[in-house]
């Protein structure tokens, strides 16, 4: 079958497609139905300089340029990939093997939302000025200089613009090392800024493993590293970028709660889990996995949840009817295999799903476990697949500690009629990314990081400015100085 997802070249750098044949070849498998679809080369070391070279001349033009000119850049951008979302969210259903009907309303539109956003607040980027009497101090807020982002496989477009759009919009440069497993979809956001007016160089595509990531992350050009991924990933790039006190914004994994209280709307709070747990076929962080539902409403819960579940459409991701797609790969399902053995072993009763499907590509069932236990490794370990584990609970107190009771602190969400009882819990819950009466939503007005072992800075919002940038301060004294002697 031919698509029209085959890459001009592997790369992009300096402003233009770039190959080298001589890298080790990525295959690019549609999770459908397992073909090869694509083929990208991994970066030489000549490729990677190159691309650095390029992003470090590029970004001394780009600060030089004021805050509205790059600002009416980056929302150029963000018009081209609206005008594109079709063809976008094609490639990212190709990439990754969402459905249509979600890629569509979730991924470009929202890579589209940050590069509007931040470049809307780039002209505002602005100092103060602090009065001491007659002396003062003056404020410069200055890029940091060449960024890289390291990308997970689950958004590929999403991610690379939640990265490049608050680097961009203070005056860095990027380069972009996409999943090896999703490695299309960056290119094209690379393409429609060179387009949009961005200096050459400015934001770069490289190709490759762990061993590209880790030539970027270490080289002594690179200001700043952002990393999607793993926790283990980010302990290790992590370590490698404080070798030379780079910056770093880290955005790892979960074990996210989602606590529903008897009083809860029951319909909301069933598909704020089916939301947390099957939407991108449960392949996103902060998924609430740990569904705590209170004793008096679980029996109903499960069976509201079981017709629900009735109506996943699971198919062909190209169609918009499908609601449900497959695994990223044939490695992640296995993966996700082997949690639900491991379920099924420590005794969670198994109430839907638990298969692999009878079809071509990387399709499993969404899957549900009830009367999970705390000490059980599919409540404690992320599984990052379309498996809900719910555990039961008596009262507050008691949910409370056992929600927090995790190495992880990434999202956490709460259903219930007691608005007075949402916001105490909330605030009592260690996580970064919190919702009530809702879960996944992820506005680009809205920080987005976790604490604890999900991570370090937020992506998003304001609050990601200070992740890319850093104030210059100026004491100006307007009299004599003293000294001792």
């Amino acid at each position: 079958m031919t698509y029209e997802t085959q890459p001009k070249a592997s790369h992009y750098v300096n402003g233009a497609y770039l190959e080298d044949k001589k890298g080790e070849v990525i295959k690019v498998i549609y999770p459908a139905t397992g073909e090869v679809i694509a083929k990208v080369h991994a970066a030489t070391p000549p490729v990677i300089d190159a691309a650095l070279e390029a992003a470090t001349k590029a970004q001394k033009v780009w600060a030089a340029m004021t805050g509205r000119e790059r600002g009416r850049i980056l929302t150029d951008a963000a018009r081209l990939m609206r005008e594109r979302n079709r063809e976008l969210s094609e490639l990212e259903t190709y990439d990754t093997g969402k459905p249509l009907q979600e890629t569509l309303v979730a991924d470009a539109t929202s890579g589209a939302d940050a590069l509007e956003y931040f470049g809307g607040i780039a002209g505002s980027l602005t100092g103060e000025h602090i009065q001491l009497g007659e002396d003062w101090v003056y404020t410069i807020r200055e890029p940091l200089g060449v960024c890289v982002g390291i990308g997970a496989w689950n958004y590929p477009t999403q991610i690379a613009c939640w990265k490049s759009a608050p680097a961009l919009a203070c005056g860095n440069a990027m380069v972009f090392k996409p999943s090896e497993t999703t490695p299309l979809c960056a290119l094209k956001v690379a393409e429609m800024l060179t387009e949009a007016g961005a200096p050459p160089g400015l934001f770069n595509v490289l190709q490759g493993m762990g061993e590209v990531g880790s030539r970027l992350v270490t080289d002594p050009r690179v200001a700043k590293v952002s990393l999607t991924g793993s926790v283990p990933t980010g302990r290790k790039v992590y370590a490698a970028a404080a070798v030379e006190m780079k910056h770093v914004t880290m955005e790892l994994g979960g074990k996210s709660p989602l606590i529903v209280f008897d009083d809860a709307d029951l319909d909301n709070a069933v598909s704020g889990a089916i939301n947390g747990n099957f939407y991108s076929s449960g392949q996103v962080c902060s998924n609430g996995t740990r569904v705590f539902v209170q004793r008096g409403i679980k029996g109903a819960f499960l069976a509201r949840l079981a017709e629900r579940l009735k109506d996943a459409v699971i198919g062909d991701p190209m169609d918009e009817a499908t609601n449900f797609g497959p695994m990223v790969s044939a490695r992640q399902m296995e993966i996700v295999e082997g949690y639900i053995e491991k379920g099924v072993a420590e005794g969670a009763r198994l109430v839907a799903g638990g298969k692999r499907l009878d079809r071509d590509g990387f399709f499993l069932a969404p899957t549900v476990f009830a009367d999970v236990k705390d000490e059980m490794t599919i409540a404690r370990e992320e599984i990052f697949g379309p498996v809900m584990a719910v555990l039961d609970f008596k009262n507050e107190a008691e949910v409370i500690t056992r929600a927090n009771d995790t190495a992880f602190g990434l999202s956490a969400g709460v259903f219930t009629r007691d608005i007075s009882r949402a916001h105490r819990v909330i605030g009592q819950l260690k996580a970064g990314s919190c919702f009530i009466n809702s879960y996944n939503d992820a506005p680009v007005e809205a920080p987005f990081g976790g604490v604890k072992a999900s991570g370090v800075g937020r992506e998003n919002s304001k609050a990601a400015i200070e992740h890319y940038s850093q104030l210059k301060s100026v004491y100006v004294r307007m009299g004599d100085v003293e000294a001792a002697f």
